[in-house]
């Protein structure tokens, strides 16, 4: 697993919004790293900024297969990450912390990793770092695993129908809150305060 941290761990327990990239705040494409390719999901950038005002830090973790199979490299995705900081930082906000697994079961050299989602380690390795609490944490994003990864970490979750959202959803207990994208999903994190 490979973290790029950008703030100081907290002194007291604060809740994170846990975030998959790709199809979640990202339109997803097979595996992306081209800073050319970056295409924002429908009312993520703002989300992200609602969320980090109302007192969240937002932690993107996210499986990065491209790098096992030899596609990209860690370099590219940690520039990739910080072109999204830059974007967002035109609109006053920024991601605090990216996890990301490096490993594929079929092209690592042991075939086997602790990280790769839908193992809860990143949000686990993350909540450590930062002095996260996960019980008024969130996890979102458009893929069963992303989900699994959240409820094994002890954290609330929202499946959006961005990416693979649509086709995912069939797989998921009637009981999942589903959003059509991440801007709706923040606003029901909002109002979910309000109550």
């Amino acid at each position: 697993m490979i973290s790029n941290i950008n703030i100081k761990r907290a002194d007291k327990p604060i809740p994170a919004i846990f975030l998959d990239r790709d199809g979640t705040i990202n339109i997803e494409k097979n595996y992306l790293y081209r800073i050319e390719d970056w295409q924002w999901t429908q009312g993520a950038q703002e989300a992200i900024k609602q969320l980090k005002d109302a007192g969240y830090i937002i932690v993107v973790v996210s499986n990065q297969a491209g790098i096992a199979r030899g596609i990209y490299n860690q370099d590219d995705v940690n520039k990739l990450h910080d072109f999204a900081n830059t974007e967002l930082a035109k609109i006053g906000t920024v991601i605090d912390a990216f996890y990301f697994c490096p490993h594929h079961p079929d092209f690592s050299e042991d075939g086997v990793c602790q990280c790769r989602k839908p193992a809860p380690y990143m949000i686990l390795q993350a909540a450590q770092d930062l002095n996260i609490n996960l019980e008024k944490s969130w996890m979102i994003g458009d893929k069963l695993i992303d989900i699994q990864a959240g409820t094994a970490a002890g954290v609330t979750t929202i499946l959006v129908r961005t990416g693979y959202g649509k086709e995912e959803e069939k797989l998921l207990p009637h009981s999942t809150k589903i959003s059509d994208n991440l801007g709706i999903a923040a606003q029901f994190i909002l109002d979910s305060l309000k109550s």
